[in-house]
């Protein structure tokens, strides 16, 4: 996947304690999240829910992306792209048929760091619905004809993207804050890496990762912990006890400054910045996740502010925390019109610069306090959306009780916490990526490599 600037469910969702009580805001409905282990050993946490005959699962295995091999990259997509394209004795149209005459929702997808699955069905259909993702995840049967087709529509959109300001900025933006580092390498592949994956790259994927020790898995809806044990070790019992991952080294990006320049003639030029960010488990990390939000959390930051209300210079500008396994960033995108590109950068790394050297005001982060403790049950107002939100806490590998103690972590953070912070973010200026027709976007090279520890 490529990066959303979109938050990430896992800053307002929360992981529950076995017997945790949950309100939903909408239906004030009371949900108990129980920690749930299989006869055969396979755990999830799973919340039983009769309101509505449906049930929502979403698992990963560690891996993703950054497993594909040396040269290789887009491997792990285009094995998400194909284990729903037969498997067993069905071919691909007959597999597709069962999932659509049932109405089971399935799909795959190869992030950075993981390789996950979500599946949606009605009660009445689960033992099909499980029966065929057992089929996908253990005998996938990559077809040359399936192959072919869906590497040509991988393809397709790897040209899109060769001319889409966007794609070309967010991808140079990894580079330079990855260099030859696996985070540096497009998931999706490119239009050199995609021709040469070959079949047996897709099943020695496959087989490397999809097993039992890595899984995660999160089931919300109505069914019961009996049946659900079942359903699990039937689906996920065979797969291998053990995977088999490459090493991946810890990383951390590239030091601002650094500036890159790719010319397109397009009348929008786009603007990708950011820099090293905060890791998950620092215990800064709150206090960032409070000072981020007043920077570019929304129409109410000051990016928004400063770039599109007071100067009028784009229609929006976004900027958010992300993090991996081994690094994280902070990263943004803007888009202006060519001749005011420039003056774009310079409203962006000003009021950056600004953050950095003076930080929030009280009243800033008493508003941002309130919105990120009042925002969290409001995302978690169905089924699919608690079921990414406890999963995405599970790949974090936050405690159980996680969401009992958030809202009193976000109040622990103070003004000095969100200063200190600021800093130590922002102060070192910016990584920004240009993409456009605009002449002041002359680029300083970027030449820094980034280090691995």
């Amino acid at each position: 996947m490529t990066y959303s600037l979109t938050r990430r469910a896992a800053l307002i969702g929360g992981a529950c304690a076995a017997t945790l009580t949950l309100s939903s805001a909408p239906s004030q409905a009371a949900a108990k999240i129980q920690r749930l282990v299989s006869p055969g050993g396979i755990e999830a946490w799973f919340v039983q829910d009769a309101t509505v005959s449906l049930i929502a699962m979403e698992y990963a295995f560690s891996g993703g992306a950054s497993q594909d091999p040396a040269g290789k990259s887009g491997v792990g997509n285009l094995v998400a792209d194909l284990l729903d394209e037969g498997s067993g004795d069905l071919d691909s149209k007959t597999y597709h048929e069962r999932l659509d005459r049932r109405a089971i929702k399935l799909s795959f997808a190869a992030k950075r760091d993981h390789f996950r699955g979500s599946l949606r069905m009605l009660k009445d259909n689960k033992d099909e619905a499980y029966d065929l993702l057992r089929m996908a995840l253990t005998s996938a049967r990559f077809e040359p004809a399936d192959v072919e087709r869906i590497r040509a529509q991988v393809i397709s959109t790897l040209r899109r993207e060769s001319t889409s300001p966007s794609s070309l900025a967010h991808r140079k933006f990894l580079e330079v804050a990855f260099g030859d580092h696996p985070y540096g390498r497009p998931d999706t592949g490119t239009l050199d890496s995609v021709p040469k994956i070959e079949i047996a790259d897709l099943k020695d994927y496959a087989r490397r990762i999809l097993a039992k020790d890595t899984l995660r898995i999160v089931v919300v809806g109505d069914v019961d912990p009996d049946t659900l044990g079942k359903l699990l070790d039937k689906t996920f019992g065979a797969l291998p006890a053990k995977a088999e991952l490459t090493p991946i080294p810890d990383v951390v990006a590239a030091k601002p400054p650094q500036r890159a320049f790719i010319p397109l003639d397009v009348p929008q030029t786009v603007v990708t910045f950011g820099g090293p960010g905060i890791n998950r488990h620092d215990p800064d990390f709150m206090a960032a996740d409070v000072v981020n939000h007043i920077l570019g959390g929304g129409l109410s930051s000051r990016l928004f502010k400063e770039v599109r209300e007071k100067r009028g210079l784009a229609y929006s500008i976004q900027e958010a925390l992300l993090w991996m396994d081994h690094s994280a960033l902070f990263i943004g995108e803007t888009g202006a019109r060519a001749d005011r590109a420039g003056e774009t950068v310079d409203a962006v790394e000003k009021e950056i610069r600004r953050i950095a050297e003076e930080g929030p005001t009280q009243q800033e982060l008493d508003e941002a306090k309130s919105y990120l403790k009042g925002s969290q049950m409001l995302a978690l107002d169905t089924s699919s959306k608690l079921a990414w939100t406890l999963l995405q806490y599970q790949l974090d590998k936050l405690p159980i009780d996680y969401i009992e103690k958030r809202n009193t972590i976000v109040d622990a953070v103070t003004l000095d916490d969100t200063r200190r912070v600021a800093k130590k973010l922002w102060g070192d200026g910016l990584l920004t990526v240009i993409v456009g027709r605009a002449p002041q976007a002359a680029a300083q090279p970027a030449a820094a490599t980034p280090k691995s520890n």
